[in-house]
């Protein structure tokens, strides 16, 4: 993927060097962490004028990485000031521009926490006035639930400072933009992720400057109540927010059955979207939704019951809706033969010096690490945090182990009195290996672990696709008449949704309106004439 462009010229900060090492860390760490990563919608981002970015935080530590390599400039993110104590972690955020926001439930002086925070806010919104770019997660902590909870304050809050210092200075306007962050599993290891970049919020007029001091702070209060709460709004329709992770998923597999359904019926060949369209598809899907439950939710009831009834019996032969809509008529055993031919040979190719390379470099810290969050889960650490202790310490962990490992390599292959050494020097070609500089042989395999684990992680992918599709052409030889009942079902209810679908404007559609502010998607939904 390609990561958008920093903003250049007067009115952007400049990024320090340790800020570029540890975005540039950051995007390797992503991209590593994601098979498929998509960030849509840039066009949103004004040119002019500073941002305040705000995201739902369903993944602990992996929502701020993921967003400080994503996003464009210099930015600044707020974190709990506890954070920072933490050894090799609290430098990595100073690093990274992250501010320390403090809290009475940490720090037990809530006095002494306000006075800090007040101060804090009125840095950040002066930044913000003079260009600065800041993403904040206005829920105040992280959480494992399907739905995005009650946003705090304190993003209107510098919102109002920010807004009220460049009316005064006659700076550009600055903007607040929802992001929407969705992940397949944020707790799984190569999964997919889209970044989606919402439009600017439109936000009330500035309340009045007042020369009563107490009229002025209602005022204000209202004025900051106001946004709250159409950040939590957006927020919601940013994430595709429901009420259990269930709903969610329901949504995703009727929105795959309906593009499975589009394809048959154009008579193309099915091809599986990309994730950030994916999550277009389910925001369509979740608009209609939604709308239905609010105007005729009988329309729909029995098509929900026999989807679910559908998606159980799928899960039940471990298939997908994809897996239904593409089975070819007849599932020849050539097709399984060809299938079987591109496993093994992907997975020959993965017996070389890049796997192995990979296995030594890379397995030991991945162990070591899955342990110790299996040992944490066994003690109650909550889902919530998960993710950030598993990259926190996998941070900490693959380094250490390839310096170890690195050192280890050089001796074995340079030290005299090694049997390596001497087999090498039977050979007057592998004896060149022998002669390399130990510094330099060391440093080259510093480099060469992390690379080999990326070569050896493509490598994976395609085997594990291929390993798929022989499942897929294996479970496609049992039981036709099976899959001929599943197929009917399948189009049956993509079919009803399809043309449920059809009869309303959804998003994306051209003549769909943006709803206002604040407004959810199903508000803006209208039936086709």
């Amino acid at each position: 993927m390609a990561w958008l462009k920093d903003p250049e010229g007067p009115g952007h900060p400049k990024l320090g060097l340790a800020y570029k090492l540890l975005r540039k860390f950051n995007r390797s760490l992503m991209s590593t962490w994601f098979r498929e990563l998509d960030i849509v919608d840039n066009e949103n981002i004004p040119h002019d004028g500073g941002i305040m970015f705000v995201a739902w935080h369903p993944s602990g530590l992996i929502d701020p990485v993921l967003l400080h390599a994503s996003l464009p400039g210099k930015l600044s993110i707020l974190a709990k000031h506890t954070l920072f104590d933490l050894p090799i972690l609290g430098r990595l955020f100073s690093a990274a521009g992250a501010l320390p926001i403090y809290r009475a439930v940490d720090s037990g002086d809530e006095e002494k926490a306000k006075e800090n925070n007040t101060t804090m806010l009125e840095n950040v919104g002066n930044e913000i006035s003079n260009g600065g770019r800041l993403l904040l997660f206005p829920e105040g902590k992280t959480h494992s639930e399907a739905n995005v909870h009650k946003a705090k304050t304190g993003a209107a809050r510098i919102m109002l400072m920010a807004l009220r210092n460049a009316e005064l200075s006659g700076k550009p306007k600055p903007n607040l933009i929802p992001v929407g962050l969705h992940y397949s599993n944020s707790q799984k290891f190569r999964e997919r992720g889209a970044v989606i970049l919402e439009r600017p919020m439109s936000l009330p007029e500035l309340p009045p400057l007042e020369e009563d001091k107490e009229q002025q702070s209602l005022n204000d209060k209202e004025w900051v109540k106001s946004v709250t709460q159409s950040i939590e709004s957006e927020l919601k329709r940013a994430s595709l927010s429901k009420t259990s992770w269930e709903e969610r998923r329901l949504i995703w597999l009727a929105r795959s059955v309906v593009h499975a359904e589009r394809a048959v019926q154009s008579g193309e060949k099915i091809q599986r979207p990309s994730f950030s369209e994916s999550v277009i598809g389910a925001r369509r899907m979740r608009a209609g939704w939604e709308y239905y439950n609010t105007h005729n939710p009988t329309k729909i009831s029995q098509l929900v019951d026999k989807s679910k009834d559908h998606f159980a019996e799928l899960e039940s032969i471990e298939a997908t809706p994809y897996d239904v809509a593409a089975k070819p008529e007849k599932p020849g055993f050539f097709g399984y033969l060809g299938a079987l031919i591109s496993w093994i040979w992907v997975g020959a190719w993965m017996f070389g010096l890049v796997t192995w390379s990979a296995i030594l470099g890379n397995v030991p810290p991945y162990q070591a690490n899955y342990l110790t969050m299996w040992q944490l889960k066994k003690r109650g650490v909550s889902d919530s945090i998960h993710s950030t202790l598993k990259v926190g310490s996998a941070v900490i962990m693959f380094p250490i182990w390839w310096v170890f490992v690195s050192l280890a390599v050089t001796v074995i292959f340079l030290a005299t009195e090694s049997p390596v050494y001497i087999l090498l020097n039977k050979h007057w070609l592998l004896a060149l290996f022998t002669k390399i500089n130990p510094v330099l042989m060391f440093l080259v395999l510093m480099i060469w672990w992390p690379i080999s684990g990326k070569l050896h992680m493509k490598l994976y992918s395609r085997l594990v696709r291929n390993w798929r599709n022989l499942k897929r052409w294996k479970n496609w030889r049992r039981n036709e008449q099976h899959w001929q009942e599943l197929q009917l079902r399948q189009r049956e209810i993509g079919g009803l949704l399809i043309k449920l679908g059809d009869g309303l404007i959804l998003p994306g559609d051209d003549d769909w309106s943006e709803p206002f502010t604040g407004d959810d998607d199903f508000q803006n939904v209208q039936l086709r004439v």
